[in-house]
Formats: structure tokens, sequence, C-alpha cells
């Protein structure tokens, strides 16, 4: 049997994917990993769903030809739009994103979630699934939040308009009796710290990266037994300026990223 070291290609709309790529780095530590912000795209939330699935096919083809043998589409924007397209096309372990509603209602005590997401992942179907499985149990709000995606793609994580947006869209939740907040966008984990001083210290926040990294390693034991261990390396690539992704990435990462434009086909 031949024994092969792939990799594991990681891709978001932009750089809020670095949330998901942490937990998986934290799991899988030998792992190659590679990372592509499709920030000349960013957000996916305001675009059509056609146009969502057609750049998670792209870059899907660009990371099996940079050597990934699994996909993580962390981005539950792209998740609900292309993840099953992207089954169909692809034969390879293909790990997608969804709001963690499931926790969330294990964990409130008022009977009440709120949601903070994107359009597009609020107005899905699989989000629409996902209320109907979990919806009798307990009180589901859903807020929508324009904006944020950008703040992160920006690095203005502590900023007054940063701050002012949370506000904005944490207070209703609140005010319906929300204890437990799910950040249903993987950019949101990176304003966690921000969310916190908003909503104080009794508001439960719950994301989903720690539970996609340990479904990815399932995946790869249960479908790629024959596969070595990689050499524990990160690259970084983006479909928009990258020094400015460079620069963001690296805050984010918490260490020195250099990340390489993408090649032109892949625009």
């Amino acid at each position: 049997m031949t024994i092969s070291t792939g990799a594991i290609g990681v891709f978001d709309s932009g750089v809020g994917g670095l949330s998901v790529l942490q937990h998986i780095r934290q799991t899988l530590p030998h792992e190659r990993l590679i990372y592509v912000a499709d920030s000349g795209h960013v957000p996916y939330g305001d675009k059509s769903t056609d146009y969502i699935e057609q750049r998670s096919h792209t870059l899907t083809r660009f990371l099996i030809g940079q050597g990934a043998d699994a996909v993580v589409i962390a981005c539950n924007t792209a998740t609900a739009a292309a993840v099953a397209s992207l089954r169909s096309e692809f034969s390879l372990p293909i790990v997608g994103m969804e709001p963690a509603v499931k926790p969330a209602v294990a964990a409130t005590r008022s009977g009440v979630v709120g949601v903070l997401a994107t359009i597009g992942t609020l107005e899905s179907a699989r989000f629409a699934a996902l209320l109907e499985r979990y919806g009798e149990e307990v009180e589901i709000v859903t807020q929508g939040c324009p904006g944020l995606v950008e703040q992160v793609e920006l690095g203005e994580l502590n900023s007054a308009r940063t701050l002012e947006l949370v506000k904005r869209y944490t207070i209703p939740l609140l005010e319906r009796g929300a204890d437990t907040l799910i950040l249903g966008c993987t950019h949101y984990p990176f304003l966690a710290p921000l969310i916190r001083d908003a909503v104080g210290a009794n508001i439960t926040l719950v994301d989903t990266g720690a539970a996609v990294a340990l479904q990815l390693r399932r995946r790869i034991q249960t479908e790629l037994p024959a596969r070595a261990h990689g050499d524990g390396s990160t690259r970084f690539f983006t479909s928009g300026d990258a020094g400015q992704a460079s620069r963001i990435m690296s805050a984010l990462w918490k260490s020195d990223v250099v990340a390489a434009r993408l090649p032109l086909e892949f625009l």
C-alpha cells in the first residue's frame, strides 16, 4: 500500500477562517496546512449562491493542485452555498461549517439563543434546516451583522466603529432574553473579546472551530488511513492584496505570515 503525504487545504472568504485554522493546527500539529483567504471577493454574505459556489470550486481546485487531500470550508456562508456541489465533484474529504446551534441549545439557561451571522448564512436552506431541527426546544433569535466581516478584514478588532456595530447587533438579542450567542461566522471569534466586553460575563459565546477540527481528524483517520504526517508547515495565499493580507494575517495568527497572491487563473 502506498503511503502518501498530503496536506489540508482550508479556505474562507477572507482572513476569518484563521480562527478555524488555529484549532486545526492545535488538533493536528504535524499536518501540512494550506490556507486561502479569498479577500479579493470578500464578503461572501452579500454575494449570490452561484457566485459563492463558483469561487468555492475554484479555490478547491487550487488547493488540490497544491497537494491537498482534504479540504475545510472555513466559512458558514460558503458551506451553505457550495458544500453539496463540492462533495459531488471531488472525492476527497470535505468538511464544512454550520452555526453551532446544537451546543448552544444545550448551553442556554434562559431558553433563548441568539445567532450572529451573515445574511447569506441566515437565508440559507442549511440554516433553515437547523432552525427546524432545534427551534422547538428553545427560542432562536437571529441577527444579520453587515459590516463586521469587513472590520475584521481591516484588522479593526478593537476600534470604536467595530464596538458600535457589535453593540448594535447584540443589544436586540439580549433584549429578547438570549443568554447564549452563537458566533455564526468564522470572522467573529476574533471579535470575541470585544463582544464579551459588550455583553458581559454572564453571556455564553459559542463557535464551532474546535468541533470542525475534531471532525476533520475523524474524517482523515477514517477515509485516508494510508497517509503519513506532514512537516507541520503552514502556507498562506490570498486573492486580495498580498501585503495587506500578510499584515492582517500576522496579527490574527500571532506569528509572522507572508501571504502569496493566488495565480491569475484563480483570481
